[in-house]
């Protein structure tokens, strides 16, 4: 009687079941006079799975930070509105990483070869925005450039001429594609747009963790504002899932943040700064408290300018800030003695002891004279 997998656990447990089978798997290619398929011989079942005892023993090679702090290898996004600088962001992080210089203020980057591609921008912009960006400083060599039109969609052959760039430098480290819309794939038939997202994005992502780089790609942000600052990417759940990092540019109320969350990056909430003269950016502080900083100044400048004591309401308008943050703001300025309260929900600026006693001798003096 032939015997069966339940007799074989019975006898010897899980160790005769898998010898009974990878026998059979043997066997079932040899009389098919082939293996997997692709030249060799299947694996047998236990050796297609690895455990963590070895896991323990392997060494791998440490996280690069292209841009440390901001962006590491793996497939990023950087998402943000139309005409906020994310341009002027990326070609000036290309340009540091190029010549092993310094981007958004004081980060240093290790040098090594950069491919931006422009894919919205003919030579004479890049040029142009380069010139902005280095003026007098020689250009880099180790930073290459495709322009529009020059790199087709993933599928249409712009994910191999991405990898025969990787393979023709030495030292490969960052990739740009500005803008993502102009390389995704396009849906096949009724394909959901999640699926469209995910396989565009993964086939990147998949390229990016095998050579050790970093990929950004630069997207932009919904027009309507979330609860969580990362559901504004204008994409599918299936992108920003499969990315490895996710930043944001984003215009607040006291200037523009950078926000940022990875696999293998820390949070990031910084406030940062636009020189229109040298078209670069700089990193100024912590977003939360850069903001507060120049929420509290212009509060204080209603305040000034006002003839008599104001109240939240008066504020908010004239500041364009939600009452409840401008009554925050005005409790802690009390607090802090930059501003007093002259009434129930009235504020004015503060007037000091020196001002006060000074202010009441002339008056003294002038009845006096009187």
């Amino acid at each position: 009687m032939k015997r069966d997998a339940a007799d074989h656990m019975q006898d010897g447990g899980t160790d005769a079941f898998r010898d009974v089978f990878d026998k059979d798997i043997g066997e079932q290619d040899k009389d098919k006079g082939k293996g997997n398929g692709n030249g060799h011989d299947q694996k047998p079942l236990h050796q297609l799975f690895d455990d963590a005892a070895t896991l323990k023993t392997k060494v791998f090679e440490p996280i690069k930070y292209i841009v440390p702090g901001v962006i590491v290898e793996g497939l990023t996004i950087l998402a943000g509105k139309p005409k906020v600088g994310k341009s002027w962001l990326v070609l000036h992080g290309a340009i540091a990483v190029a010549r092993g210089g310094f981007t958004l203020g004081e980060i240093k980057c290790i040098e090594g070869d950069v491919l931006y591609c422009a894919l919205e921008d003919n030579e004479r912009r890049l040029q142009s925005r380069m010139r902005k960006l280095l003026q007098l400083q020689d250009w880099p060599k180790r930073l290459q450039y495709l322009c529009l039109g020059k790199l087709p969609r993933l599928n249409e052959g712009g994910l191999e001429k991405l990898k025969a760039w990787i393979d023709s430098v030495p030292n490969p480290r960052l990739i740009i594609i500005d803008t993502w819309v102009t390389v995704r794939a396009p849906k096949k038939g009724n394909q959901p747009n999640y699926d469209q997202d995910y396989e565009s994005g993964k086939e990147l992502q998949k390229l990016a963790n095998e050579r050790g780089i970093a990929i950004v790609i630069v997207h932009h942000q919904r027009k309507a504002d979330a609860e969580d600052i990362y559901d504004t990417v204008n994409s599918t759940l299936g992108l920003t899932g499969v990315v490895d990092s996710i930043l944001i540019l984003k215009r607040e109320p006291g200037g523009v943040a950078l926000y940022g969350r990875g696999r293998d990056l820390e949070d990031i909430e910084k406030a940062i700064e636009f020189d229109t003269h040298t078209c670069t950016w700089r990193i100024v502080g912590d977003a939360a408290e850069v903001q507060h900083t120049k929420q509290r100044a212009a509060i204080l400048r209603v305040i000034e300018l006002a003839r008599e004591p104001i109240g939240p309401a008066h504020i908010a308008a004239a500041t364009r800030m939600k009452q409840s943050n401008v009554r925050y703001l005005l409790h802690q300025m009390v607090q802090d003695g930059e501003i007093e309260r002259a009434s129930y929900g009235k504020y004015r600026a503060r007037r000091d002891a020196s001002s006060t006693t000074s202010e009441e001798t002339s008056e003294e003096t002038s009845e006096e004279k009187n």
